[in-house]
């Protein structure tokens, strides 16, 4: 593929530098310090720091933020993650209140509520999004609720209680091709993944639309990237992310490449024309970067 750099690839070697278009200015705004405070005075947890995301500066600085609940501690150990993994504590049963708390104080118009993987419980989780999509709505009329959840190792009955409480989107990351999954994402298959998706279209059709990411860089092959892309659609997801992987310590997986901005431009134009209703597509994108550019039909 042209536009694209490729780094070392030895385990002993730093982390090579970034290209000029993935090198940020981190803002100097008041409100990223009111941010942090009203997260620390709430005691919430955020995709943002655990993950390491490298856009909560300038999410912070605007006074968005993504909620991540159940805890900061994953049962998974995903190559590409930088959430801990270690054995969970026990759910916070006012969580669910104190992030509605906190959409109300950030006046926000559109959320995002992801989670850690908790393969220790037997529902994997859904009745607290349940709990905490139901709260957010009743302190915040009209907010779009969004949610990113792991596959609930694909139980239906998981998958039912998140959708009884009528999230508008339904995101669940793909992440990265067929051939690469096992070795990007624990315990995680591409298949399930799939089927998630589908199913959540299959109950509620046109009632809630569904959302996907692929990260680029890890060494897929365009072909195999248009491949994953099809697949979604197949699995009838109306929205798509793709963003550039970077490596968030020396103990994940490396960087194969970084792809030009171009190439991401140009993908965005291949989802389009395969059916995406909304394609966000760069190399700082994430799940949920400016989740809310995307606009619900009138009547949704």
């Amino acid at each position: 593929m042209p536009d694209i750099i490729s780094p070392p690839q030895t385990g002993s070697q730093p982390r090579p530098r970034l290209p000029e278009w993935l090198r940020i200015k981190l803002p100097t705004s008041d409100t990223f310090s009111h941010t942090r405070g009203l997260l620390d005075e709430l005691k919430l947890h955020t995709v943002c720091e655990s993950a390491k995301c490298p856009n909560h500066w300038e999410c912070w600085s605007k006074g968005t933020a993504t909620f991540m609940i159940a805890g900061d501690r994953c049962t998974r150990a995903c190559g590409f993650c930088a959430v801990s993994t270690a054995k969970p504590l026990v759910l916070e049963s006012d969580e669910p209140n104190r992030v509605a708390e906190a959409t109300r104080r950030m006046r926000l118009k559109h959320v995002v509520i992801t989670a850690v993987a908790r393969d220790d419980l037997h529902d994997g989780g859904a009745d607290h999004f349940r709990q905490t999509i139901e709260a957010v709505r009743t302190l915040n009329p009209g907010i779009i609720i969004e949610v990113l959840t792991p596959d609930f190792l694909e139980k239906d009955a998981a998958i039912d209680t998140v959708l009884s409480a009528n999230p508008h989107i339904f995101n669940h990351n793909l992440e990265t091709v067929r051939r690469l999954t096992p070795s990007v994402r624990s315990r995680a298959t591409y298949d399930r993944s799939l089927s998630v998706l589908a199913k959540v279209k299959a109950k509620r059709g046109d009632g809630i639309h569904t959302k996907s990411g692929l990260m680029l860089g890890l060494g897929e092959t365009e072909a195999e990237l248009f491949t994953a892309m099809e697949d979604l659609r197949r699995s009838d997801c109306d929205i798509l992310t793709l963003g550039q992987y970077l490596q968030p310590t020396l103990k994940h997986l490396p960087v194969v490449e970084f792809v030009n901005p171009t190439k991401f431009a140009e993908y965005k134009t291949v989802a389009e024309k395969m059916g995406f209703v909304h394609v966000a597509s760069g190399p700082m994108v994430r799940s949920s970067y400016h989740a809310d550019e995307f606009h619900l039909p009138e009547g949704s």
